[in-house]
């Protein structure tokens, strides 16, 4: 309730009100071609001693690769989920 108070205050009512748009941006880490490239890898056979594909190998190869400077385990997870897509995962099928 505080922060509401002291929004309005410092803005007025009509800030306080309607939410403002972000101000923050974002680049795509992991644009289509790349997107293709790590759906690619995670759908090729792992590596010895591995049954899947691990996320941090996946973020590690793609580096490997010099296809990044660097991507986490993460943005990985995120790609592949978006892609319905999941190293070792069930067939969505």
């Amino acid at each position: 309730m505080d922060r509401i108070k002291k929004k309005f205050v410092l803005e007025g009512l009509d800030l306080t009100l309607n939410r403002q748009p972000s101000k923050c941006e974002y680049d795509l880490l992991i644009d289509g071609p790349l997107e293709a490239q790590l759906l690619a890898l995670s759908c090729s056979v792992p590596p010895e001693g591995q049954a899947r594909w691990p996320l941090r190998l996946l973020a590690d190869r793609l580096v490997e690769l010099e296809l990044v400077d660097s991507v986490s385990h993460e943005t990985v997870r995120r790609t592949l989920k978006k892609t319905n897509s999941s190293p070792g995962g069930r067939s969505a099928g």
